[in-house]
């Protein structure tokens, strides 16, 4: 029997996805419990097929997460199935410049894309969500944001 082939970077479609703005569920393992520690994030983009950044508060228990150890699965709802990416999270700037809150830029280093969506279905529509608070901040904030991001 043939082994089957693990992805080890973004396809194309995946790296284009990660254009707009998307809801990801991170998962890290709990730098105190040893447990698994999941959290829904959003500021995330692809850099190129290996490499994909998210920010978030440089307080948020992810970052203490990731110092501990870097190992870190992506859960992505889109293109009609659900994609676990697994890598390495790497902290690259503790507070972004440019950025009117304190948040941290992190890389995650891709290592497996597994499709784990259950056989025989497909997801008909993407997750969305709305800010709730006040528009034109949430888009100037994005904006920070997404631009520090890819420096």
């Amino acid at each position: 029997m043939a082994k089957h082939e693990i992805p080890t970077e973004l396809s194309p479609e995946l790296v284009d996805f990660f254009k707009g703005e998307k809801l990801v569920n991170l998962a890290t393992v709990d730098a105190e419990s040893g447990a698994p520690n999941v959290n829904a994030i959003s500021w995330v983009k692809s850099a190129d097929e290996k490499r994909i950044r998210f920010s978030v508060t440089n307080n948020s228990r992810i970052v203490e997460n990731i110092k501990n150890n870097p190992a870190v699965v992506l859960n992505v709802i889109g293109l009609e199935t659900v994609f676990s990416i697994q890598g390495k999270a790497e902290i690259l700037e503790d507070t972004m410049e440019g950025v009117n809150l304190k948040l941290s830029k992190i890389e995650v280093t891709v290592e497996a894309v597994f499709e784990s969506m259950f056989w025989g279905a497909k997801i008909t529509q993407d997750p969305e969500y709305v800010k709730t608070y006040n528009l034109e901040k949430a888009k100037e904030l994005d904006n920070q944001v997404y631009a520090a991001l890819m420096k």
